[in-house]
């Protein structure tokens, strides 16, 4: 029988400097966006439109607005053109502000993904915790 010592060992993300990724969609990130920060922890989804593999760069949209996805930390996820994905990670953003890329930490396929109910789930949640 396991009688664990769980209590002594428990930790959070917070202990570890891990912020967790705000769910943001793509077309909110513009410069006066409040999620549009250097650093900022992100979830974000998009369409993949490209992937570049020698230096592990995805390419991601919504709409109209694409944003680079750095998953060099990535390694067990496949890519595959036209495919929804969902990463969380970190903004950078370069000196220009069109200059933005997400410094991906986790990364998953979401293809089945209602996104009409998710950004409706969002709005809701934002209302809800008074974010709007």
């Amino acid at each position: 029988m396991f009688l664990g010592v769980v209590s002594q060992c428990s930790f959070s993300m917070a202990s570890l400097g891990i912020k967790p990724g705000v769910p943001v969609m793509l077309r909110e990130l513009q410069p006066s966006s409040p999620f549009f920060k250097h650093g900022q922890s992100l979830r974000l989804t998009g369409k993949l439109e490209a992937y570049h593999v020698e230096n592990r760069i995805a390419v991601i949209s919504d709409g109209v607005v694409t944003l680079k996805v750095n998953t060099r930390n990535l390694t067990d996820l496949t890519f595959c053109i036209g495919s929804w994905y969902q990463f969380i990670g970190e903004l950078v953003i370069g000196l220009d502000s069109n200059d933005m890329l997400l410094q991906a930490r986790v990364g998953r396929i979401v293809d089945g993904l209602d996104l009409n109910l998710y950004q409706q789930s969002l709005h809701l949640s934002r209302n809800l915790m008074g974010w709007i």
